[in-house]
């Protein structure tokens, strides 16, 4: 096997500076990844140079890069959607050549450059990561970058997604946590017997919002509109339900076989709480084994909450967090995981 710096040798030792992603960086960025992660990174922007040119001008993704006086990419990190409302930045897809690593402070000063100074420059209106729980290390990055916990996403990624690092042992949970730029309060609707997390998370959030009992009268006519997507390197499926109709039980049920049938052992369901009949959706996926796991501003532009499936029992030894918040979270994910298994 080949080991990791084969094939992207730089000098150690240069100057660096962090900067906007340039055209001429593609090349750079993508060896970076390749020297790190095999040709196995699941994002194919990060690996092919006229993509990663192409979502950079479109501005679907705003790289940062890391460059020594000699044009090395040494570190990256991104802004990119991924949300169904295309108004909020995942913050992610970070790393470092390996001779960089280990106190230098590349890794963090990339991450810092999209929080404080391309957030602003491109008028993002949120910005979320979503730091893995198999260390505490990201965690304390978003911590920094005033993110706030919203939902805990158990057994996200594969143990394999971290092979070459050798730190997980089962699935590796994420929290998403959020930081607003732009205020947008809004009411949200609230599952009558998810209240008690639903006001936990929102008292700590950084803007406004105004907490309303849901009901479980669907207007009549209304037809349910879901978005699904599956990433069969990490097995998880990914339901947007943008609104729940009176077919929400038929309509749900033909995507969720689908992904199941194509491998998915987590399935994630996005609720939109900007709609006040959230109780039906919710105690339809309750039936189904789905379990609250957290709330997610701005996700439709409304927020949204997080439930999930699992079809297999979660890792939840393997769950490290640093701060009580997420801890008090974790708590109250795994009760709601109780009620349902």
């Amino acid at each position: 096997a080949m080991t990791e710096d084969d094939d992207y040798r730089i000098e150690a030792g240069q100057s660096w500076q962090v900067d906007l992603f340039r055209p001429e960086d593609a090349e750079g960025v993508t060896r970076l990844f390749r020297s790190v992660y095999g040709d196995g990174y699941p994002i194919r922007t990060f690996v092919e140079p006229g993509l990663l040119r192409e979502e950079n001008l479109a501005r679907r993704v705003i790289s940062t890069v890391a460059r020594t006086e000699s044009g090395d990419v040494v570190g990256h990190n991104a802004l990119f959607q991924s949300a169904p409302y295309k108004g909020i930045y995942e913050s992610g897809a970070g790393l470092v050549h390996r001779d960089y690593r280990g106190g230098k402070g590349v890794f963090t000063q990339v991450v810092a450059h999209g929080f404080e100074v391309e957030a602003q420059r491109f008028g993002v209106e949120t910005i979320f990561g979503e730091p893995v729980c198999n260390h505490v290390f990201s965690q304390k990055v978003t911590h920094r970058m005033k993110c706030i916990s919203m939902a805990l996403e158990v057994d996200l990624m594969p143990a394999a997604a971290y092979s070459r690092e050798g730190s997980a042992s089962g699935r590796v949970s994420a929290l998403l946590a959020f930081r607003t730029y732009k205020a947008r309060p809004q009411v949200v609707y609230v599952p009558g017997r998810h209240a008690d997390l639903f006001r936990f998370l929102y008292d700590g959030f950084d803007d406004r919002r105004q907490l309303e009992a849901g009901d479980g009268k669907v207007p009549a006519g209304t037809v349910s509109k879901i978005e699904s997507s599956y990433f069969s390197f990490a097995r998880v499926a990914r339901m947007a339900v943008w609104q729940a109709g009176c077919d929400f039980q038929k309509a749900y049920a033909e995507h969720e076989e689908r992904v199941i049938d194509q491998g998915a052992t987590v399935v994630q369901a996005w609720l939109n709480t900007g709609r006040r009949w959230i109780e039906g959706p919710v105690e339809i996926l309750r039936q189904k084994g789905y379990f609250a796991a957290g709330v997610l501003p701005r996700w439709f532009d409304s927020d949204g909450m997080l439930m999930i499936k699992l079809l297999h029992r979660p890792a939840w030894k393997g769950i490290k967090l640093e701060f009580e918040r997420e801890k008090e979270l974790l708590e109250m994910v795994r009760a709601e995981w109780g009620s349902v298994s």
